[in-house]
């Protein structure tokens, strides 16, 4: 398998990754905070009317609107990229499961029976340790 070092995003994936790192970051933080003070400040020149309180909740709601697609499409791609990377170790692992590799794709049943098989294995390691023995060993888990 090759792996270009260097790939193009879409523009839309571009614009998510800026926009979740700038609202992230302390001065986007700050920027919101100045919004609302200067918002607040002009409260007593508009007379703290209707119009004024709709610029606010307007301008917030359209933001967050905009903001839960750009974050998720940034979370879903670093989800994705995270989840190669485990898949890889997994992989790469002697003694591990490639059984494990494509989890994220059953059902919730079928993981939450494996996820018991590996609460099993977890208690087992504690009984061991609280005899003195070594919880190193690794034990195959039926899928």
């Amino acid at each position: 398998m090759h792996i270009h070092a260097s790939y193009s995003k879409t523009m839309f994936g571009t614009l998510a990754s800026k926009a979740a790192h700038w609202m992230g970051h302390p001065l986007g933080f700050f920027a919101a905070i100045a919004i609302v003070v200067v918002w607040a400040g002009l409260g007593p020149m508009f007379g703290f009317s209707d119009t004024w309180q709709l610029v606010i909740n307007t301008g917030t709601t359209i933001m967050t609107f905009v903001m839960v697609f750009l974050i998720q499409n940034t979370q879903n791609r670093e989800s994705r990229a995270v989840q190669v990377k485990l898949d890889e170790l997994l992989r790469c692992t002697k003694g591990a499961h490639n059984a494990l590799l494509d989890l994220e794709e059953l059902t919730d049943d079928d993981l939450l029976r494996i996820r018991e098989k590996y609460f099993e294995l977890a208690r087992n390691a504690r009984d061991q340790v609280r005899r003195g023995e070594p919880d190193t060993e690794a034990v195959d888990v039926p899928g």
